[in-house]
């Protein structure tokens, strides 16, 4: 895609992962295909959650940046550099250039000192390694989207990959209780077959845990919607509800309003070894959709009685 990585995050190209990280989640929570129904934001949170992919792996980043946006096609060329080296075709020396024409029309030259993007020097030994030797396999790449409560439990799951040659793989995994977006798991021997002796690369999975209507992440701290009626909100409450970690009691103070949090210590996402996280329970007043004749009196008692007016503290 032709927009900047960071331009699209809105960091700058110093920033670090944790400010990598906490654009991506506040641009997902905004664009995410099921909160967000307007108009271009399924195609804007799939540009943005491209953009974090590359951002957040130090590897694909470094290509990035010294790349840019077409870094994936050096990629393929590498492979294709290493693929014509092993069909016998002689070695690097001598400072002798040789062409090869590369994806997109783009060419290289496996002399030291080839011009690269921008007319950057590279070397390409340098970059492609010595491909008339052993070659580490590539890694594979694979993102699993999950439900908040999915990631709460953790669990198996079986993962299935197609090959450019229409064979299969299957990796059963086991997916860590608490596991948090963008967190990864790393399956050794999992890639692509190596060269040589060089090994098969690894298969790396990158979690991604999508919101709902109910549950929300930040972080490790979970955030849900707690609706209450009317008169709960007014004269308190203890409120039955479930969280991913299963049934609990929210007890809520009187004169709550609309979209005053509630924290419920430690039920947020656990972290084998450490802290877990918080849920936070945000209050959500709801008014009977239709009332009896009995409560359409009350109401108007209460109107006629109440000199509270909720627009003359705003």
């Amino acid at each position: 895609m032709a927009d900047d990585y960071y331009q699209l995050l809105g960091v700058p190209r110093s920033a670090d992962a944790t400010e990598i990280q906490r654009a991506y989640r506040k641009l997902a929570r905004e664009y995410h295909p099921d909160v967000n129904k307007k108009a271009g934001a399924e195609e804007k949170f799939k540009q943005i959650s491209e953009a974090y992919h590359v951002l957040s792996d130090p590897e694909s980043r470094a290509q990035y940046d010294r790349f840019g946006p077409e870094f994936r096609q050096y990629a393929a060329a590498e492979r294709e550099y290493a693929s014509q080296a092993a069909g016998g075709r002689g070695g690097r020396g001598g400072g002798r250039t040789r062409t090869r024409p590369g994806p997109s029309g783009f060419s290289w030259s496996s002399a030291q000192g080839a011009a690269g993007p921008g007319g950057a020097s590279v070397d390409w030994g340098d970059l492609f390694g010595d491909v008339f030797g052993s070659m580490r396999g590539m890694d594979n790449q694979v993102e699993l989207e999950l439900t908040v409560e999915e990631a709460f439990r953790g669990g198996p799951r079986t993962i299935v990959l197609s090959g450019p040659d229409g064979d299969r793989q299957t990796f059963d995994i086991q997916i860590p209780p608490g596991v948090l977006d963008g967190q990864r798991l790393r399956i050794a021997g999992g890639g692509s077959a190596g060269r040589q002796d060089g090994g098969a690369g690894d298969l790396i999975v990158t979690f991604r845990v999508r919101p709902d209507r109910r549950l929300r992440l930040d972080g490790k701290n979970i955030e849900m919607d707690l609706p209450v009626s009317p008169w709960e909100a007014a004269l308190g409450a203890s409120v039955s509800t479930r969280v991913p970690g299963g049934p609990v009691t929210v007890r809520v103070p009187p004169g709550s309003s609309s979209g005053r949090r509630l924290r419920l210590k430690g039920q947020g996402m656990p972290q084998p070894g450490g802290k877990p996280g918080d849920l936070f329970a945000k209050v959500k007043v709801m008014v009977p959709p239709h009332l009896t004749d009995r409560e359409r009196e009350l109401f108007e008692q209460l109107r006629r009685e109440s000199a509270y007016d909720p627009r003359s503290s705003s």
